[in-house]
């Protein structure tokens, strides 16, 4: 247990910290799973509506260091990939 009051204080942030990037990495998945969604209807014009929401909200991401730089670029490339595979 903490003994000091930084300590404390730390605890106490971290606890605030964790509860707001949980949020932000929750709304990033609920873009992303639009996207899914709209690429298992087989909708090509739908998936990419969401595709171009979903990326602003995965650099987001990023900005705030919720996601790394690399894992943003590889979520993004791979649905794009498969959205413009829809025929």
């Amino acid at each position: 247990m903490a003994n000091t009051p930084q300590a404390k204080k730390r605890i106490r942030r971290n606890d605030r910290r964790a509860e707001i990037n949980g949020n932000r990495v929750s709304r990033i998945r609920t873009f992303i799973k639009k996207v899914e969604s709209a690429l298992e209807s087989g909708d090509k014009a739908a998936a990419s509506v969401a595709l171009a929401a979903a990326q602003p909200e995965l650099q987001r991401g990023v900005a705030k260091g919720v996601l790394h730089k690399n894992t943003a670029s590889r979520k993004f490339s791979r649905l794009n990939k498969r959205v413009q595979a829809l025929a």
